[in-house]
């Protein structure tokens, strides 16, 4: 069983003894310390959002999460089955104090997760987060009298809301993708894209939809992180379909992965680069991502001749850096794309509306659209290591070794060579570093890791 306290929330697998996995008494602990959290930050406003994706526990937590929330004296606008993106949108449009997002995202069936939100309806700070994770572990909370319980109040237009505000960005063409008559197939790994997805599309004006795993029992028809390996279904019927894109979300809907027509995948890294490179045709400014994504946006920006700055892996540090600099687009490279136009959070959405208008204005085919973005290759590795050693010493000096490259130590350490990069960060819930290397082909970039991984093992045997 596992529990996990970060920066992306709490998050378990279901079940077991209290503390070990997400158990009853853990979701209600936690919540109870948002909630006191909230209080303190936000005063009178009494009001907080919870939806939840479609896995299998969603309805248990939700009622754990819905009563708690009650029993601190809290209102809920309950909008159920919902993408995290549509609870971010629906706190701000509620003017709610904060939000609550029961999901696990990518992790398989067995995990559920509370993902906290401030007023803004974007994530936690690593401060604000440390801070709940203190209330919870030292019971700093207390209950509601009778007479100040809050009510559950449910809401089911959250859904049309999103896509109506997608519809409304400037850059979505609604005209442009019904003349295209475009066939699209799409997976939604039977959680709630099944349900907003199909809206979404339709509202677009595509009528040739090829659904594959759209019915939200929260039976997860394929593990759940869209990369290439879990996703040969859809590649398989975007081919025997004929269908001109498919488009592939997580249980969430806050990543995009894309299938070609020839049906081999685009490339998660190659979602935010693509409509980066759209919307900065249209709206030239700066872009951000992570620094374990791909080199190809920095690129894209430069050559419309905009700025490009890289944050801290994490959605909430892609955020705070997008705001620093007054971003038109940023996001990560896991095919979450974040454009501020509509919010600041990743968003399948607005992905798969502004990719969309990019096929039908440029007339061109999905393999065509990814022959003119920059053509690199990205390699993900781990290095196992003991408990007992130290992983900042190890990255200290393997930026000694390479103290002649250009190094960024924000998050890990990132070597940036002339035509290649290696990205090294500690994890924080295990003993392993992991290896992120980007070079124009994958032989090139595994061949860089394997570099890499030599040199940690010569660190460590030295060290032993």
């Amino acid at each position: 069983m596992s529990l996990i306290k970060s920066i992306s929330g709490i998050r378990g697998t279901i079940g077991g003894p209290a503390g070990d996995g997400l158990s009853g008494v853990d979701v209600v602990k936690f919540t109870a310390a948002y909630a006191s959290f909230i209080r303190k930050s936000c005063g009178d406003n009494n009001v907080i959002v919870v939806g939840r994706d479609g896995r299998l526990s969603g309805e248990m937590v939700s009622k754990l999460v819905v009563g708690t929330l009650m029993s601190m004296g809290f209102d809920v606008i309950n909008i159920g089955l919902a993408s995290t993106p549509t609870t971010e949108l629906a706190v701000t449009g509620e003017k709610a104090a904060g939000g609550i997002i029961i999901t696990a995202s990518h992790n398989p069936v067995q995990w559920n997760a509370l993902k906290l939100l401030n007023s803004n309806g974007e994530f936690l700070t690593d401060r604000e987060g440390k801070e709940v994770i203190r209330i919870a572990d030292e019971d700093d909370y207390e209950f509601a009298q009778v007479m100040e319980l809050g009510h559950e109040y449910h809401v089911d237009t959250w859904n049309r809301n999103h896509i109506a505000q997608v519809l409304d960005l400037d850059l979505v063409d609604v005209e442009a993708i019904k003349k295209a008559n475009f066939k699209v197939a799409l997976d939604a790994i039977n959680s709630v894209g099944g349900i907003i997805m199909p809206q979404l599309l339709k509202a677009l004006g595509v009528t040739d939809i090829v659904e594959l795993n759209c019915d939200c029992t929260g039976k997860f028809a394929h593990t759940p992180e869209p990369i290439p390996e879990n996703l040969t279904d859809i590649a398989a019927l975007v081919k025997e379909s004929g269908a001109d894109v498919g488009f592939v979300v997580d249980p969430d809907v806050d990543r995009l992965a894309i299938v070609m027509e020839n049906g081999e995948m685009f490339i998660e890294e190659n979602t935010l680069i693509a409509i980066s490179d759209y919307v900065l045709e249209h709206t030239p400014g700066s872009t951000v991502s992570n620094l374990s994504s791909s080199r190809g946006l920095r690129d894209v920006t430069r050559r419309h001749g905009c700025e490009y700055n890289a944050a801290a892996v994490g959605e909430v540090n892609v955020v705070t850096k997008m705001k620093e600099t007054g971003a038109v687009i940023g996001g990560e490279g896991n095919g979450g794309v974040i454009y501020p136009a509509i919010h600041y959070g990743r968003d399948a959405l607005v992905g798969v509306a502004l990719f969309l208008t990019l096929m039908a204005k440029s007339g061109r085919k999905v393999t065509e659209i990814k022959a003119a973005l920059p053509q690199y290759a990205i390699a993900k590795n781990k290095i196992q290591l003991t408990p007992e050693l130290d992983v900042d010493a190890i990255l200290d000096e393997v930026k000694v070794r390479f103290s002649n490259e250009e190094i960024t130590d924000i998050d890990g350490v990132k070597i940036d060579f002339p035509d290649s990069w290696v990205h090294l960060r500690k994890s924080n819930t295990e003993p392993i570093i992991r290896i992120y290397s980007e070079a124009a082909t994958m032989e090139q970039a595994d061949a860089l890791a394997d570099e890499i991984k030599k040199i940690i093992k010569e660190i460590t045997e030295k060290n032993a």
